[in-house]
């Protein structure tokens, strides 16, 4: 099947960039929600995992990681503009350089966090799902994208954490961020199964397709 025939993938890719982006932004707040402590990306990145569910099961595990790597690219080019806009002069009357500062320039670090976690997540949440859909025979759907949630998720919040917040915070407190970022992404992934099984069907339909990867390379090397 070529390109033009797979109608839904750029608005797919698109909401897919969106949500990193968005997320690596809103990561430079805590949130604390009871005894669970939280950056404010973990609310949104969730759905870049269950899109990632969708694009694998749809389109196969090398679409998925290219989008994976473009994804990537695109953060260093934000994390770019971030750090030029920066350190150029502001204008005399604008006031906010420390406050820019402040919030803004956390982003590289919990960026190079974000891009460790999500390539190694992402590929791991890839490949399981790639891998069992052909052992399952395309069977038991919530198996893989609960399962692949919980492999991707898991190393996906340590890596972050991790990068992102070492030396910021005590052990204890890393400790705690890292689980309350899995626990609240795996239960975001459950309680979304049925939408995502419903949205993989819609999209399936429409696009006519429903890829196996049968004998496939999962060298992250070779696209």
């Amino acid at each position: 099947m070529n390109t033009q025939e797979k109608k839904l993938l750029p608005y797919i890719t698109g909401f897919f960039i969106c949500t990193l982006i968005i997320s690596n932004i809103l990561a430079t707040k805590m949130i604390a929600i009871g005894p669970f402590v939280f950056d404010g990306g973990t609310l949104l990145f969730p759905f870049s995992y269950i899109v990632s569910d969708i694009l694998s099961e749809v389109y196969g595990f090398k679409q998925t990681w290219k989008i994976t790597l473009f994804g990537f690219l695109i953060l260093i080019f934000v994390n770019m503009n971030i750090f030029l806009i920066s350190v150029l002069p502001p204008e005399h009357t604008w006031t906010l350089q420390n406050e820019f500062n402040a919030i803004l320039l956390q982003i590289p670090r919990i960026t190079v966090g974000s891009m460790c976690g999500y390539l190694v997540g992402n590929y791991s949440n890839a490949l399981f799902l790639s891998v069992v859909k052909v052992k399952l025979a395309g069977k038991f759907l919530f198996i893989r994208t609960i399962g692949s949630t919980l492999v991707g998720e898991l190393l996906d919040s340590l890596l972050f954490v991790f990068i992102a917040f070492f030396g910021l915070y005590d052990l204890s407190v890393l400790l705690l961020m890292a689980f309350s970022n899995y626990a609240f992404k795996t239960v975001i992934e459950i309680i979304f199964t049925p939408l995502t099984y419903k949205v993989i069907a819609w999209v399936k339909h429409k696009e006519q397709l429903d890829t196996y990867d049968y004998q496939e390379s999962y060298n992250p090397f070779l696209l």
